[in-house]
C-alpha cells in the first residue's frame, strides 16, 4: 500500500436523518462510501449502515442528542466502525451537527463523513508493530 493513498481524501458522505432516525437526505458521497443508491437509503432508517452490534450504543446516543439538544461530538470528528451494502465493515471519520428550527427544536441530525479504512488500518498495524 501506498502511505500516500492511505491519507487520501475520497469522496465526503452527506447524510440528513430526522428525529426518528429515517434518512431523509443521502448525498452522492455516501452512495460513494457506503455503496447504497439515494433511492435504496432514502426513507430507511440508519441502521443500514450501522452494524448490528453498534446499534443499541448508537441509538441511546442518538436519543440522548435529540432530548437534550446537543451532541458529545459536537466540533469533533470521530472515527467509528460503518457498513457498506455488501456488509463489509469500513472505518468512517464522521462529524456531527443537530439540525433545529427556527425554535431552537431539534428536527434531526447532519453528519458528513469519509471513508478511512486504509489510514485507519495502516495506523493500527502501526500501533501493533510498535507494541511487538
Amino acid at each position: 500500500m501506498n502511505p500516500d493513498d492511505a491519507t487520501a481524501p475520497g469522496p465526503e458522505a452527506v447524510i440528513f436523518a430526522d428525529r426518528e432516525g429515517v434518512i431523509r437526505y443521502w448525498g452522492g458521497g455516501a452512495e460513494s462510501v457506503f455503496g447504497h443508491q439515494a433511492a435504496e437509503a432514502l426513507g430507511n432508517s440508519l441502521d443500514l449502515i450501522i452494524p448490528e452490534r453498534f446499534r443499541k450504543a448508537h441509538w441511546q446516543a442518538y436519543d440522548r442528542a435529540l432530548e437534550s439538544g446537543q451532541t458529545q461530538y459536537d466540533n469533533r470528528t470521530l472515527t467509528t466502525r460503518s457498513m457498506k451494502k455488501d456488509g463489509a465493515t469500513l472505518y468512517v471519520d464522521l462529524t456531527f451537527k443537530l439540525v433545529k428550527d427556527e425554535r431552537d427544536a431539534v428536527l434531526g441530525a447532519l453528519a458528513t463523513g469519509r471513508d478511512c479504512t486504509a489510514r485507519y488500518l495502516a495506523e493500527r498495524q502501526q500501533r501493533e508493530q510498535g507494541a511487538q
